[in-house]
């Protein structure tokens, strides 16, 4: 099974937010998850927008899962070496 961090959109059109999660590369966008790992919110005040837990993101890409160019760059502006 393929797994990769990715982000689940909930809100509005106006007023998005997102969980970072851990989900099978088949399921589509806002299905199931195996795991949350944190949350994005791109309209809040800069250091308010991303908290995730680093030792569950490190668990996951230890075990191999792969994350997508966006949570790859919200991580490393979080400074969280991948």
């Amino acid at each position: 099974m393929s797994v990769k961090i990715r982000l689940k959109k909930f809100g509005s059109k106006a007023r998005p937010y997102y969980r970072i999660v851990v989900q099978d590369v088949r399921e589509p966008r806002d299905g199931r998850t195996i795991d949350e790992l944190g949350i994005y919110h791109p309209i809040e005040a800069e250091d308010k927008q991303v908290s995730f837990d680093a030792d569950k993101v490190r668990s996951w890409l230890d075990k191999g899962a792969q994350p997508t160019d966006t949570v790859k760059s919200i991580l490393n502006r979080n400074k969280f070496t991948l």
